[in-house]
């Protein structure tokens, strides 16, 4: 077997068995008032998905590094999370991460770790700032930063040169760095429900570029 989907199945912990089923590609763990993962999920290195979403984690296993085949999605959002292991920088085939609806103030710096990532979600937590280092993530596509306390961005941003999408909708921001006037492919910057923040002036630039800009 190769996949395994108990979605709320609300088994508050994870059967030992699971751990034992070496081929599989696909895990959703979803829904199942989970407090705790095994270590023992190091074991599984041949997962591509791996959906841990709307639990009750305040921690993750180190081990979860030691997926090196993750290549797909992981969804680790509506938990209580507010670290993430180091261990996770590993993980640099992963092109979707959904870390939404936790309880980070800045984002880990195991993320920009992850070079393949293409899509990451990040809304609904309490992040206050992002690192530098965010501009690792070269290949990103999508940056979803909703309903956040970010007041700033850094400069670096700039750097995401493949960025076609930045959600910064419900975030208090005050201005923008003029970096993101340079992302040669954005095509949608979303910047509703932010009533201090004001246009800068290379916005109009970037709409004749024929960027979608949502105020």
């Amino acid at each position: 077997m190769s996949h395994l989907n108990l979605w709320k199945h609300h088994v508050g912990r994870v059967p030992e068995s699971v751990w034992e089923q070496a081929d599989l590609e696909t895990l959703v763990l979803a829904d199942n008032d989970l407090s705790e993962i095994s270590e023992q999920i190091g074991r599984l290195t041949r997962l591509r998905m791996l959906d841990l979403g709307h639990n009750k984690l305040t921690v993750l296993p180190d081990s979860l590094g030691d997926l090196a085949g993750l290549t797909d999605f992981l969804y680790l959002h509506d938990n209580r999370l507010s670290s993430l292991p180091a261990s996770l920088q590993r993980l640099t085939k992963l092109r979707y991460l959904n870390i939404s609806g936790n309880a980070f103030e800045t984002l880990p710096e195991c993320i920009c770790g992850m070079a393949g990532l293409i899509e990451l979600r990040a809304c609904d937590n309490g992040l206050i700032w992002l690192p530098d280092s965010v501009a690792r993530l070269s290949r990103l596509r999508e940056l979803h930063l909703r309903n956040n306390r970010l007041t700033s961005l850094p400069e670096s941003i700039g750097e995401l040169r493949e960025l076609r999408q930045i959600d910064l909708r419900a975030n208090p921001l005050t201005d923008l760095p003029d970096a993101l006037a340079a992302l040669p492919r954005l095509e949608k910057l979303d910047l509703r429900w932010i009533p201090a923040l004001p246009l800068p002036a290379w916005a109009a630039d970037l709409e004749l570029r024929g960027c979608l800009i949502y105020r």
